[in-house]
């Protein structure tokens, strides 16, 4: 791994997204200015609905630590992957997106290039060292809206493929407050985020968050 993939946290958003596929982009540190208030609701929905491991279908747990908000949750066991209205565990709903997160997520879809997206569901994933997320694609949500994702925290290794799973990867780091959007003819390309690598961020100390922004009504 290069040294430089993690260095320093990008400097302000420049209004110019670099160009990751076609249909996709990286808006870098376009959540920066917002990270104190979306972390603070983080807490907030933690609190109502707490992260946790996942079972898999296969027996084992997740690495990666989730919860969610909005009108559902994406949820993982013995009986495959789906969105649920409820918590299944508690039979409470989600927490209600923010309604200053769903305008961020817009926004960013916009200069993304795809104008009208509204989130209705919200995935927050927590990462800590050692977490990672194997190779998927988000088939489970409508594919005629794009997926945003918001990092937050240590920065990480996005993987991102084709449409198929042996295509090759590419590694493209991501460090706090970066966005990456992507829909249209990347909306099913496979990706995936490399293990955290150790570290103490000065705003979200070991951990990393990524919340993800879809549209599943």
């Amino acid at each position: 791994m290069m040294q430089h993939e993690f260095m320093l946290d990008p400097p302000p958003y420049a209004h110019s997204p670099e160009v990751l596929d076609t249909g996709a982009c990286v808006l870098r540190g376009h959540a920066a200015g917002h990270a104190a208030d979306m972390i603070a609701g983080i807490r907030d929905i933690a609190r109502a609905m707490p992260f946790r491991r996942m079972a898999t279908p296969g027996g084992g747990r997740m690495s990666v630590a989730m919860t969610a908000c909005g009108a559902g949750g994406w949820w993982s066991d013995e009986r495959g992957y789906r969105y649920v209205a409820r918590d299944p565990e508690t039979g409470r709903p989600w927490p209600a997106m923010p309604d200053a997160w769903r305008d961020f997520a817009t926004e960013a879809a916009r200069q993304a290039g795809y104008a009208g997206f509204v989130p209705d569901v919200c995935l927050i994933n927590g990462y800590r060292p050692g977490a990672r997320m194997g190779l998927h694609q988000d088939r489970d949500e409508r594919l005629d809206a794009p997926v945003v994702s918001v990092s937050f925290g240590l920065p990480a290794i996005f993987q991102w493929g084709g449409l198929r799973r042996t295509d090759p990867l590419r590694r493209v780091p991501l460090r706090h407050g970066d966005v990456v959007v992507w829909g249209g003819p990347s909306r099913l390309v496979f990706h995936g985020v490399a293990a955290l690598r150790a570290g103490d961020h000065a705003v979200t100390g070991p951990c990393r968050y990524n919340l993800t922004f879809r549209r599943v009504g």
